[in-house]
């Protein structure tokens, strides 16, 4: 007879905390080479930027790991050779795909041009100046895939210089933080601040798709430690400073 192993709530949340809280740790460190470098650099140029970027970005996307892309974006202006700027390598990923650098359309004149500044993974941390936890959304400049976006600004001498971050795909994240939330004892959802969702155990809630119910992302953005218990039961609780919260029994 073989018995499973349940887990609390707690237990789960922390493990989700734990999960996205190495990514963090990774783009972290490549925040603070950068900021290094260029602090002591003459001048930002693409052409000193790109090298470095690549040296972290390639290995990260690399191999079995649950990022897809990674890489620097430049505060437009601050380089001297090029306007706009992205410094960005994606991952191989099933068949016909394999790492490469994203090609992107920097003149603004062309029509097929794209501000960035003015996407969410772009625009939060340029407000705030802290880490931001983008999505799930479908990413139809990368993989046209459902995608989350961790991006961190990077300052030199007080000002923004860019952002950087990675790319996780959800079917990676599903596949790793699945099986953690099935040892739970209820049924149990993933969603970001604003009630979005990131998987779940209730195949009925699509990643991307809104998590309904009175009082859900009034939860999810007020809870703390301990979790919230709602009127019909439902319980919030945050995966530490990752952004994201677990709804269980709902």
């Amino acid at each position: 007879m073989t018995t499973i192993a349940t887990r609390s709530p707690a237990d789960v949340a922390a493990h989700i905390a734990a999960t996205i809280d190495d990514i963090f740790a990774m783009i972290d460190g490549w925040r603070d080479l950068l900021q290094d470098r260029l602090g002591a650099a003459d001048a930002l140029a693409a052409a000193s930027v790109d090298p470095l970027v690549e040296a972290f970005a390639v290995p990260a996307v690399s191999g079995q790991t649950l990022l897809t892309g990674a890489g620097f974006v430049a505060t437009p202006g601050v380089l001297t050779d090029a306007e706009w700027h992205l410094a960005w390598w994606l991952g191989g990923s099933g068949a016909g795909r394999h790492l490469r650098r994203l090609a992107t359309i920097d003149d603004p004149g062309h029509e097929q041009f794209r501000d960035y500044t003015a996407l969410e993974w772009w625009r939060v941390p340029a407000q705030t100046r802290a880490r931001h936890l983008t999505g799930p959304y479908v990413d139809y400049v990368c993989t046209d895939d459902y995608t989350v976006t961790i991006t961190t600004p990077v300052m030199v001498h007080g000002e923004m210089v860019g952002v950087v971050g990675a790319d996780a795909l959800v079917d990676r994240l599903e596949r790793e933080l699945l099986p953690v939330l099935r040892t739970g004892r209820t049924p149990a959802t993933v969603v970001n601040a604003s009630g979005r969702v990131v998987t779940s155990t209730d195949a009925r809630r699509e990643p991307g798709s809104i998590l309904r119910g009175p009082g859900i992302v009034e939860a999810v953005r007020g809870a703390g430690p301990d979790a919230v218990t709602l009127a019909d039961g439902t319980s919030v609780l945050v995966c530490g400073d990752t952004s994201l919260a677990l709804v269980v029994g709902l």
